[in-house]
């Protein structure tokens, strides 16, 4: 690995610090987006049940605002939801800012490593079949091996930034759809939470 990175050249080694940062960006992604994590699918029929059966405390709403994602979206409207329902669509809105900008970390910097990997990859090409000519001009043509050898040496930067960029990409669409798919998730369960939970007080306030 160490001879295959120093035959491509100085290149070679932001390419492996990209390919480093990439990895490092996937796993920790991978950890960071499960919809488990973000999304928890029995968490509105908990606070739905608890508000039915008058069980809903500060304590618990408190305990769901350390917590990631939905859970944190769902503790803003109940704090707020005793001030309407546009007080608590906005307190909503503005929790759940907050928690997309967190599902977006990293999402910049791996687009651009999609970006530039390749860019890098085709200036160590560049640059390597320079030194192939500046070879090629003061010894000539007839060594044949030497001039392969330089040829091979200055594609194998382009060859590493796609190995880079091809990864970084797909990962970086796979991400991005699932980001879209968890935030049209939160906000269908917000939604449910704020119509039932003033509509149901809509509701009392007509029959009083």
């Amino acid at each position: 690995m160490l001879a295959f990175i120093q035959t491509g050249g100085f290149f070679m080694w932001p390419l492996l610090a990209c390919s480093i940062l990439t990895l490092a960006i996937i796993i920790e992604r991978f950890w960071t987006l499960r919809q488990s994590h973000v999304a928890p699918k029995g968490l509105l029929s908990d606070v739905m049940s608890r508000l039915r059966d008058d069980r809903m405390t500060i304590e618990y709403i408190r305990s769901m605002q350390g917590q990631a994602g939905l859970a944190s979206i769902f503790a803003a409207g109940l704090l707020n939801s005793k001030h309407g329902r546009s007080s608590m669509k906005e307190s909503i809105q503005e929790a759940a800012s907050h928690v997309i900008h967190e599902l977006e970390r990293f999402m910049n910097t791996l687009g651009t490593i999609a970006a530039i990997s390749p860019l890098l990859g085709l200036l160590g090409t560049v640059v390597g079949m320079i030194k192939v000519f500046s070879v090629l001009m003061e010894s000539g043509a007839g060594n044949t091996a030497l001039l392969a050898g330089g040829i091979s040496e200055a594609l194998l930067t382009t060859a590493a930034g796609l190995g880079v960029a091809i990864p970084a990409l797909i990962f970086h669409r796979f991400f991005s759809r699932k980001i879209d798919v968890l935030v049209v998730t939160m906000e269908q369960q917000s939604t449910k939470l704020i119509d039932a939970l003033h509509t149901d007080r809509e509701k009392t306030g007509v029959a009083q």
